[in-house]
């Protein structure tokens, strides 16, 4: 059986020292680093954009994990490609043609993601599944680190394990939001592959050792 990715979010870090987050997100050994691109737009929030992927690339090798919460995301897919992005998830909400995105996405050489907001059901995805690495679960509503996971988007994950195993695919299966030490073990159980964690992970003094418990 395969480790869960955990992915720390550096929504939830000192944004004076974003060096000092992807040093201590490079110590736990968590290997992936979940970046929350916000716009002000669609989300209630702004945050950075490609130039903070950018000056972030060239001191780690991290993999980049990068959500685009923003309107009209397909402008700036190449920005963020070029910045560095591993991955780049863009919400199901924020386009219309999401399968043209998607291949757009992989033309760079890099992953494609789709992220769905706990109002969009899973069976909304159903046409674009073939075309994507990664479903992205929202389990809170996008916008602000620190909230509570809202209990019934672990339904949608339990759906989504099952859309995959339906049509014969390999994708991962991401939650993000009010992920901590307890709600990721029901995350996982729901068949969750990768764990977005922000201020749980930021708080904790021993980093390493939350992230060992939770990829096992």
């Amino acid at each position: 059986m395969s480790k869960t990715i955990v992915s720390p979010s550096i929504l939830s870090a000192d944004f004076a020292d974003f060096g000092g987050a992807v040093r201590d997100i490079e110590a736990s050994g968590a290997g992936w680093i979940h970046m929350d691109i916000m716009d002000g737009s669609f989300v209630p929030n702004l945050t950075f954009g490609p130039p903070l992927v950018r000056a972030l690339r060239s001191r780690t090798k991290a993999f980049f994990d990068v959500h685009l919460m923003i309107t009209q995301p397909s402008r700036f897919l190449k920005e963020f490609a070029d910045a560095g992005a591993d991955v780049i998830t863009f919400h199901y909400e924020t386009e219309i043609h999401s399968q043209k995105y998607l291949s757009q996405i992989k033309e760079f050489g890099i992953k494609s993601g789709i992220a769905i907001a706990p109002s969009t059901p899973c069976s909304a995805l159903e046409e674009v599944l073939p075309y994507i690495d990664i479903v992205l679960i929202m389990t809170v509503n996008p916008g602000f680190g620190g909230q509570k996971l809202i209990p019934e988007c672990l339904e949608k994950v339990e759906k989504m394990v099952k859309m995959r195993e339906a049509a014969n695919l390999s994708f991962k299966i991401s939650v993000d939001g009010g992920i901590n030490e307890q709600t990721a073990e029901k995350a996982k159980k729901a068949g969750a592959d990768i764990l977005v964690i922000g201020s749980a992970f930021f708080g904790n003094s021993d980093k390493q050792g939350l992230i060992n418990r939770l990829s096992s």
